[in-house]
């Protein structure tokens, strides 16, 4: 019985891989590039995506028909959006395919890039909303503080995965530490406090995948907040902001008017909300709604359910992410695939913290949902990554693509299967090699073949 399913396995047409390959293989393929964590994760953001583009209309197109007196600009941020999905999709795609490898190579040029884009912001830049963060050209935004939190999380991934002992102390993580301190300066000189708050909880969860001493953690943590803190009070209006949010009732009509706003909009959506597009607050009562505030319309909206579904969502996300990190291959995975999920995280408790009165207000967007188009590729560039992982990115991360073929996860872990008995096929003669590849239907000199033929 045994030796006739030994037999079944070498017939020509069975399996996906190269004429006749292993019959393992495509089961392999199939595990690593569709699991439970990344179909998971794909799904959570797909929800999101389009929970997001819905609600972006729902809060700025009442607001637009009752400025504009008409219906014509009620779908200017809807179609914005909709090309940021289109672009951050198509990216997402792009390095959820691509080399892993290729992208770890592109690391330092990626950061580098981005503080210099960081300085030149500060002198060619243009200010919105008191904060010179944005380079403007026609009707496109770039926010370069947006992708210095990426270039962070990949910085920390690449310098700690092969080299363990910079872990071992504080003084060990400075080459990472000094950069991130160099990347935070930049973005506080815009002043943008909301993203260099991100970037401090990103790295810190970059560390933390990477393996770093909890003692060495709550040292740079306290070190964190203590800086945080002066840098708070250095200036009057971040000082006034930081008073509304311990007594917001303290300026109802000033600094205290949109957190108030955003409780009353919570606050009237009860149990089950008012039923989508039938808000209030979001008609000139709430500042923002569309943007940082967009949590609070679907609090008023969807009410506590929307809110603890939105919540469950994330989480959702969060657990896919993490597993993905958890199974990673290689620790370039696992670091990368952790940071990133922490990134994409961090901001929404943030924003929904700060929504909900539970934190200052930083202007931070909710991930996915909120509008801004340079956070929404961000994130799904972020996401394309995470997938990445999940696709097998060790076999991305140790060997070169196949000639002739994609960047697909298939090529990637035929490579690495075959690495070894390609190796030793160097020292068997010819006669065996080219035996094993007409007679067992395998590529020339593969070990497929040649173990077949051992085997009889």
């Amino acid at each position: 019985m045994a030796d006739r399913r030994r037999k079944k396995k070498p017939v020509r047409g069975k399996g996906s891989g190269s004429r006749g390959g292993s019959a393992l293989r495509p089961a392999k393929v199939k595990g690593s590039g569709f699991s439970t964590e990344y179909s998971l994760l794909l799904t959570a953001t797909m929800i999101l995506l389009a929970f997001g583009v819905v609600m972006v209309f729902s809060a700025s197109s009442t607001s637009q028909i009752l400025s504009d007196g008409s219906l014509a600009g009620s779908t200017f941020y809807l179609k914005k959006t909709l090309i940021a999905v289109a672009i951050g999709l198509l990216c997402m795609w792009f390095v959820m395919r691509g080399s892993l490898s290729r992208f770890r190579e592109m690391t330092p040029k990626f950061m580098i890039g981005t503080l210099i884009a960081l300085v030149l912001v500060l002198f060619m830049g243009a200010a919105i909303n008191g904060t010179r963060g944005w380079f403007i050209f026609g009707p496109v935004q770039i926010q370069p503080a947006e992708f210095v939190k990426l270039g962070l999380v990949l910085y920390g991934a690449n310098l700690l995965a092969d080299r363990p002992d910079r872990l071992h102390s504080i003084r060990d993580m400075g080459p990472y530490l000094g950069m991130t301190g160099a990347a935070l300066l930049l973005v506080l000189a815009q002043p943008d406090m909301g993203s260099a708050m991100v970037a401090v909880f990103a790295v810190f969860v970059t560390l933390f995948a990477a393996g770093a001493r909890p003692r060495d953690l709550g040292l740079l943590a306290g070190g964190a907040g203590m800086v945080a803190f002066v840098f708070a009070l250095a200036a009057p209006y971040r000082r006034d902001r930081l008073l509304t949010f311990l007594n917001p009732d303290g300026d109802v009509t000033g600094n205290g008017f949109q957190i108030i706003q955003a409780k009353i909009a919570i606050g009237s959506g009860g149990f089950d909300g008012v039923g989508i597009g039938n808000g209030v607050q979001k008609a000139f009562y709430l500042p923002e709604a569309h943007t940082d505030m967009i949590s609070a319309v679907i609090g008023e909206e969807f009410g506590f359910l929307g809110m603890i579904a939105l919540i469950l969502v994330y989480g959702l996300l969060g657990y896919a992410g993490f597993q993905i990190a958890r199974k990673a291959k290689d620790d370039y995975g696992r670091i990368l695939a952790g940071g990133l999920t922490g990134l994409i995280l961090i901001q929404a408790f943030i924003n929904l913290y700060a929504v909900m009165g539970m934190a200052p207000l930083t202007g931070v967007p909710l991930p996915l949902v909120s509008y801004g188009n340079n956070s929404l590729i961000v994130s799904l560039i972020s996401i394309g990554l995470i997938l990445n992982v999940g696709r097998g990115g060790k076999a991305a991360t140790l060997s070169k693509p196949v000639p002739g073929r994609g960047p697909g996860g298939n090529a990637r872990l035929r490579l690495i299967e075959g690495e070894g008995h390609r190796r030793q096929a160097k020292r068997t003669t010819g006669a065996e090699r080219r035996d094993s590849g007409r007679r067992y239907g395998g590529a020339r000199g593969s070990g497929p073949g040649r173990s077949r033929r051992a085997s009889r």
